[in-house]
């Protein structure tokens, strides 16, 4: 039981201090469930971020979810969930509440361009710290820029496609590269 209070816990921490949706939270993730929790590796959370990402849902929630089952299976996966969702819940039940009386104040405006901004480079800080443990050599280079070059150039393309590319991509090349 204190694994999962623990899971819940952890998962409420950074669902309740990460403002931007998922993305600006896999740093904390990352920080939490690899250096401070030790309950995944580097690689194993940047997995659960690739797959997250190809799934349905908030990358952050399906992450707390894969951490969550990996701990206490199907509990822990629910516990994480709840964990993450409920501050974001509660957030949002006050802000709706009160929004609509306050967002015609320019400082309500400008409140929010700042948010915006500091999203931004929180999500930037997750993608510097992500890349620098994926990419690895050569042909990692090769895979980022391509799916970044695709999901610029082909917005519609589902990042469920360019995963998958950049899988089969770079199982044929390490089992072409493992045979010679």
């Amino acid at each position: 039981m204190k694994t999962l209070i623990d899971l819940f816990c952890t998962f409420f921490r950074i669902g309740a201090f990460t403002f931007g949706g998922g993305y600006a939270m896999l740093s904390l993730i990352q920080r939490e469930v690899v250096d401070n929790k030790k309950w995944a590796t580097d690689e194993e959370v940047l997995d659960y971020y690739a797959v997250a990402q190809c799934t349905p849902g908030v990358i952050a929630v399906n992450t707390a979810t894969f951490v969550g089952y990996k701990q206490k299976g199907t509990l822990g996966a629910i516990f994480a969930t709840a964990g993450v969702v409920f501050p974001s819940l509660i957030i949002i039940c006050i802000i709706a509440a009160a929004l609509q009386n306050f967002m015609q104040y320019t400082i309500v405006q400008h409140i929010f361009g700042g948010i915006r901004v500091a999203v931004a480079v929180l999500i930037i800080n997750a993608v510097i710290t992500m890349g620098k443990k994926a990419i690895k050599d050569k042909l990692c280079v090769f895979l980022a820029l391509a799916a970044f070059a695709v999901s610029v150039i082909f917005p519609s393309v589902s990042p469920v496609f360019i995963v998958l590319a950049a899988a089969l991509i770079g199982n044929i090349a390490k089992k072409g590269g493992a045979e010679k």
